[in-house]
């Protein structure tokens, strides 16, 4: 890995309420990248817009849900970490955020604070080491197609 000056994590947080994305903005400002979205929609164009690494979001919102988000971008947006925030524990909900979602962790409101930052921390680790991965999968694959290319070379003289 490349040695180089570590950049504040980026965070796009999605919930309906302004109260709750102030205070998570209040809390969490000073550590990460804070993006904020009161919908589903303005989080798209937050994402057309900025680099995210992690994606916080509530799940029940009016209009689409926070699972029913997650899952819609993954083709588009494929590497953030997703981590589902609520305030009611609904098991089908879990379920679906983890199958269709693909969410890394589930929490409810109110977060705790020291805890929410350790799955960020976390959830920090594991994109790197996707990124990572994709970086190094990439440079095996071209060594493979080098490597080939020179056998066939030296079978053709």
């Amino acid at each position: 890995m490349e040695d180089k000056p570590q950049e504040k994590i980026r965070i796009l947080y999605v919930d309906d309420e302004e109260n709750n994305l102030q205070a998570f903005k209040a809390t969490f400002r000073r550590d990460y990248k804070i993006f904020i979205a009161i919908s589903a929609s303005e989080a798209r164009e937050v994402l057309k817009k900025e680099e995210v690494d992690i994606i916080v979001t509530d799940q029940r919102m009016p209009g689409e849900t926070g699972v029913e988000f997650l899952e819609s971008i993954i083709p588009i947006y494929p590497n953030p970490i997703r981590i589902l925030l609520t305030g009611y524990t609904d098991i089908q909900a879990v379920i679906d955020a983890i199958n269709k979602g693909q969410v890394y962790h589930y929490l409810t409101k109110p977060w705790e604070e020291d805890y929410l930052r350790t799955v960020i921390r976390n959830a920090f680790e594991i994109y790197k080491l996707r990124i990572e991965n994709e970086k190094l999968t990439k440079a095996l694959i071209k060594s493979n197609d080098q490597l080939e290319f020179l056998v066939r070379q030296n079978l053709l003289s």
